[in-house]
């Protein structure tokens, strides 16, 4: 087995290589790159992803990538169309067949079964000579000089150059559609990336207590609420208004300077001007805010009325952080 500094070398080259071979997909962005954006903008139908192999496993994510995005798609596996699954295919669809040879036996078979049906075809391949490129409408060439496999065999420059030019050609359309982060929200409601765009502080922090004192409660009062309501915290009130807040830190403060603690009351100890949000805002923004502040709870106010309590461990039972 090779030493550890060996196999750090082929990591690198490995990177490198690519890398390169990447950076030169960009005379790849052409005319015809164009004419597929605008077709698959203008269709009526869905992109269809077909493939064979590992070019099948980049046309799953790509298809995803899509779907996520605002262009209707669907995968087709290659050796299932050609076994049956051909029906799925409208004749207003758009496909896309994705293949670095483009010479595959499943391939030959499929491709002339597509013209048939009078679907626009968009030949993703790395041979621009091939069978699939010349029976195609349009090519996306992503050809490379040879796969970072020591052997040239083992695909893996070729499937990240794939891969490479179906995000270019996602985010293209996710532009050229005006799609914004609300849309993709709407998309995402169960993840944690779509709730970082729509989940706000008002869909937390009624879950839980909103302690609080008034600030001529003495000490016992301010221990039992910050111990009952289990935030770490509570708020501090006078005539109806906030105007301070007491942490768990702020206790041990105290008592780490007094030795007689039965005189003090809340208005004694509590932080004055406390942080606070509003619960039209995003919990990604509060968690921002807590990091900024180094703190774990913000006081939830609406109206300039104090509401409640929204504490970093809510955002973490989301998945957010």
């Amino acid at each position: 087995m090779k030493n550890l500094r060996a196999l750090k070398a082929i990591a690198i080259k490995t990177i490198n290589d690519e890398s390169v071979e990447i950076a030169k997909l960009v005379k790849s962005v052409n005319d015809d790159f164009f004419v597929c954006i605008n077709m698959i903008l203008h269709s009526k139908g869905r992109v269809i992803i077909t493939g064979i192999g590992k070019s099948a496993i980049i046309g799953q994510k790509i298809t995803a990538t899509l779907n996520s995005t605002g262009t209707a798609a669907s995968f087709l596996h290659a050796a299932d169309a050609i076994h049956g699954d051909l029906g799925m295919i409208q004749k207003e669809d758009i496909v896309i067949c994705i293949s670095k040879s483009g010479e595959t036996p499943e391939i030959k078979i499929l491709v002339p079964l597509l013209k048939e049906y009078g679907s626009f075809l968009i030949a993703m391949v790395g041979n621009t000579a091939s069978f699939l490129a010349k029976q195609a409408d349009r090519i996306i060439d992503t050809t490379v000089s040879r796969e970072a496999c020591p052997n040239n065999l083992v695909p893996t420059t070729s499937t990240t150059a794939q891969l490479v030019m179906g995000d270019a050609l996602s985010v293209c359309l996710l532009e050229a559609r005006g799609f914004t982060s609300g849309d993709f929200a709407k998309l995402h409601p169960g993840g944690s990336i779509g709730k970082q765009l729509y989940l706000k502080v008002g869909d937390l922090f009624p879950r839980n207590q909103a302690p609080q004192v008034n600030y001529d409660d003495d000490i016992r009062k301010v221990i039992v609420e910050i111990s009952s309501k289990r935030l770490g915290a509570t708020a501090v009130i006078k005539a109806k208004k906030l105007i301070g807040i007491i942490t768990d830190g702020d206790l041990r403060r105290m008592l780490e300077k007094n030795f007689e603690v039965n005189h003090l009351k809340a208005s004694d100890i509590m932080s004055k001007n406390p942080r606070t949000i509003s619960p039209d805002i995003l919990v990604v923004n509060a968690l921002a805010l807590m990091r900024e502040s180094n703190i774990t709870q913000l006081l939830v106010v609406e109206n300039n009325v104090y509401k409640g309590v929204i504490h970093l461990h809510d955002i973490l039972r989301e998945g957010i952080l």
